[in-house]
């Protein structure tokens, strides 16, 4: 199994979107930012100009192709650099894509999660967890063997799977377009460490 190389982060889930509010799996279907998931990505960048410093500048920005992420990501990079500066780059990777949920998109979000991370179910036409965390360390590798610190712009079934990768517990729900500072384990340990900005 591929680690993950260990470099610090920041990692940042997409703003809110229709489905979100409607607690609905959305998976791979794209669906666009609503009108407070647009705010949320507004504060999202504002907050990471004013606090960046304390931990490491942002030097470039890597998100998901699809477009609740993308338009995120460019949200952010036009936030953080404020009137007249020249905006972070933003780079598409097509491995940061969220997980294919098959059937279940678009549908109520279940109790599934957990057997679905432990393998025993997998919906129909949906990507097994297994396969997933790999794309997921897979993508996030090749953001991180770059240039400076990177902001990952992605999704919240692609974190369970980071997070199981980094030693965390999986099935934890990532709030929208809220900040996440991720540093690898100290020496010795297993487990990587989240800071919530905010």
């Amino acid at each position: 199994m591929t680690r993950m190389i260990a470099r610090p982060y920041w990692y940042l889930r997409h703003g809110e979107t229709d489905w979100n509010a409607e607690g609905r799996s959305q998976g791979r279907s794209d669906i666009p930012l609503n009108a407070r998931g647009i705010a949320q990505a507004e504060a999202a960048g504002a907050l990471l100009a004013r606090d960046e410093a304390a931990y490491a500048p942002v030097a470039r920005i890597v998100s998901s192709p699809l477009s609740r992420a993308l338009r995120t990501a460019q949200i952010v990079a036009r936030a953080m650099a404020g009137p007249g500066a020249e905006a972070v780059p933003v780079a598409v990777d097509d491995g940061l894509q969220e997980v294919c949920f098959g059937d279940q998109e678009g549908q109520p979000m279940g109790d599934w999660y957990d057997s679905w991370i432990a393998g025993e179910y997998t919906p129909k036409g949906a990507e097994p967890f297994a396969e997933l965390r790999a794309r997921a360390v897979a993508a996030v590798n090749r953001a991180l063997d770059g240039e400076g610190t990177v902001l990952i712009v992605c999704h919240g079934a692609m974190f369970r799977a980071l997070r199981s990768a980094m030693g965390l517990p999986a099935n934890v729900r990532l709030p929208n377009a809220t900040p996440l500072w991720v540093q690898p384990p100290a020496d010795g340990a297993a487990v990587w460490s989240l800071d919530v900005m905010g």
